[in-house]
């Protein structure tokens, strides 16, 4: 056996966790790549408030040289929601032949928001024999956790699922592609306003590669995808949340005025050949002193079954679910593939590479 070399792309909030996790299983990192004046040049033992261990956060401008210098294993990405927003980085990726792994959110099943980019690096990947893929939260409490409740199901007529997190806890991209600090003429305008168009002028923006989907888009296709459905009409529905008092967002480093947009509920309803509804909302804000995450979904058919996740650590668990992914990754056919195409995700208490 020998240590899996990673490169954290991306060194932010969610960083913190996945460099750590991995340490803590055996990843070697390598490097570390960041814009943000801030954490460039520093080590990132400074970061995970420990001692130094020898690798400094690089500009992000030199993020080629980076990747060709270290050679590693995997590239975990944690930068921004929207794949268009990633493509830099897996795009490179994708040429050099690293392995490459996202918490972006769109990226979980871009096939279905933006199939032009998935395609053009899903191509590129393949032919320099390399896997480029999206995990996170989503990837259990989204999809794993689904699809077994589905595999002890006789018949299903609809699936109903509903899951909140503070944005706070994610950083700025998150917030802002949930409108958090906007007026409500604002909100309407900049996102609701896309969800009101006509489904063939939808897929035109979506074949343009000018589609942002809540996340819950891309949820939806990676659910059918599993569960063998055929999708035949598809949805969004952004309608903003907003809080009783002023409010201030750490992330936003701003006071959100009483009514405005603390961030937004996106209900997204997928329709299938096979009768099956899938209806799945989330929301994610800005939260008020007595607000907290929660996850609850209903597989409705014989029997019903509904399951509710009170609190969970929504920011761990999305790095923990990067980090055990990336055997999985490293083991995959080459290509852009989504992670229902892997099988499990499974706990890792050692993350190597076979030789």
């Amino acid at each position: 056996m020998e240590k899996v070399k990673a490169v954290q792309y991306g060194v932010g909030k969610m960083s913190v966790f996945t460099m750590r996790y991995m340490l803590e299983k055996g990843v070697e990192i390598v490097g570390a790549i960041d814009v943000d004046p801030a954490v460039i040049g520093k080590d990132i033992g400074e970061i995970l408030g420990r001692e130094n261990l020898g690798v400094v956060v690089s500009d992000g401008k030199d993020a080629r040289e980076v990747l060709e210098v270290t050679k590693p294993d995997i590239c975990v990405v944690t930068t921004r929601s929207l794949f268009t927003e990633v493509e830099y980085p897996l795009m490179l990726c994708a040429e050099l032949g690293i392995n490459a792994i996202t918490t972006c959110e769109e990226a979980f099943f871009p096939m279905n928001s933006n199939p032009n980019l998935t395609k053009k690096i899903d191509e590129l990947a393949k032919k320099n024999n390399c896997t480029i893929t999206g995990s996170g939260y989503q990837d259990i409490y989204w999809g794993q956790l689904i699809s077994s409740i589905a595999g002890s199901t006789h018949k299903i007529t609809k699936i109903k699922g509903s899951s909140s997190y503070n944005v706070e806890d994610y950083g700025i991209a998150l917030a802002e592609a949930h409108g958090a600090g906007l007026t409500l003429s604002e909100f309407d305008e900049q996102i609701a306003s896309i969800d009101r168009i006509p489904d063939a002028e939808r897929q035109a923006v979506i074949e343009k590669g000018e589609y942002a989907p809540s996340y819950m888009w891309n949820v939806n296709g990676w659910l059918c995808a599993k569960l063998g459905l055929t999708v035949k009409r598809q949805s969004q529905k952004c309608v903003p949340q907003t809080y009783s008092d002023d409010i201030y967002s750490s992330t936003l480093n701003m006071t959100i005025k009483s009514g405005d947009a603390t961030g937004m509920s996106a209900i997204v309803t997928t329709e299938t050949e096979e009768g099956i509804t899938i209806e799945s909302e989330c929301i994610g804000k800005v939260y008020g002193p007595d607000e907290y995450d929660k996850n609850v979904w209903t597989v409705e058919g014989e029997p019903t079954t509904t399951i509710t996740v009170e609190k969970p650590n929504t920011v761990e668990l999305t790095c923990a679910s990067i980090v055990n992914r990336i055997p999985d990754v490293i083991n995959s056919k080459p290509g852009y593939v989504p992670t229902e195409e892997f099988g499990e995700l499974n706990f890792k208490k050692q993350i190597v590479k076979n030789k």
